[in-house]
């Protein structure tokens, strides 16, 4: 082979080593774009237990400004826009934290409380009947959820609001009532979502979510669905059981489709017993990826 030969093969061989690099450089590329975004269930564990560290998040408390201000932080470096919509119910001052991701209205609103119950009357123990609930499950895994959503949901999806609702859970307490925040924020904000989608109480370690009887049942059913698809369909019973006033109240109410995710089978419900150890990195993940997945999967709708 002469010397002009031999370059032109090298040349040739060069072009081909440089091709295949390219190659190879855009299918990686396009191979981890292609990769969806994951829950993080340990993570959220670990939210729930930073929230119980506040120590009680009772609406004018400490705790209760350090798990707002704590809030805000986490949505902040995960890209959210944050407001802390301010406003008054039956004397007590509410502080709503909504996310947002752009200026357009909402498609989708996914919503947990924040505030814990200033009293354990629940409790088997009368001697704590007047001790604040650590509120683990109880308000600290609905956020925890929403948190890991904010860090996992990708940006090219429908519009999604993340509502923390403040000032839910000291009703049947004299000068208090249930909900105040979530009905603070639907007579404040004229929206009009396709869906919201309430969780309060998902993170029991013996997670058992079954269908809440006064939910949208159109998007019940497309959440039960997305969670058998998961293989979560254990956790999501596919029964009805509870009838619950929570925070998707007032949105039925103002005739926007809701939908409650709720496990009431939990034996520590406003005890002092509402503590991490009673929570799991895996049915937090269960919920998460459920609803990441169903997110996920509005977007394709019109």
């Amino acid at each position: 082979m002469n010397r002009k030969s031999l370059a032109i093969l090298l040349s040739i061989l060069g072009v081909v080593i440089l091709s295949a690099l390219g190659w190879y450089a855009y299918s990686s590329a396009s191979q981890a774009e292609a990769i969806p975004a994951t829950f993080d269930g340990s993570r959220a564990y670990e939210d729930v237990e930073t929230q119980v560290s506040f120590g009680p998040r009772i609406p004018e408390t400490a705790g209760h400004d350090q798990v707002r201000a704590w809030i805000q932080a986490e949505l902040e470096s995960a890209g959210w826009q944050v407001e802390v919509q301010e406003s008054e119910a039956m004397g007590h001052p509410v502080k709503n934290i909504v996310a947002k991701r752009g200026d357009e209205s909402p498609q989708v609103v996914i919503g947990a409380h924040y505030d814990s119950r200033m009293y354990a009357d629940n409790d088997p123990d009368p001697a704590n009947h007047t001790v604040p609930v650590p509120a683990a499950n109880d308000g600290g895994s609905g956020v925890a959820v929403l948190l890991g959503l904010a860090r996992a949901l990708p940006k090219e999806t429908v519009p999604v609001w993340l509502v923390f609702f403040d000032a839910e859970d000291n009703g049947r307490i004299e000068g208090w009532d249930w909900i105040l925040g979530s009905r603070e924020f639907v007579k404040n904000n004229p929206i009009q979502p396709r869906a919201v989608v309430v969780v309060d109480m998902i993170g029991d370690a013996d997670l058992n979510i079954y269908k809440e009887k006064n939910s949208n049942t159109a998007i019940t059913d497309e959440i039960w669905k997305t969670a058998e698809d998961l293989g979560y369909g254990e956790k999501f019973i596919d029964s009805s059981k509870y009838s619950m006033e929570d925070d998707h109240t007032p949105f039925l109410e103002a005739g926007i489709p809701a939908v409650d995710l709720i496990d009431f089978d939990y034996p520590y419900w406003h005890t002092t017993q509402d503590t991490p150890d009673k929570v799991s990195a895996e049915s937090l993940k269960a919920v998460g990826d459920t609803l990441l997945s169903w997110v996920v999967g509005q977007s394709g709708q019109p």
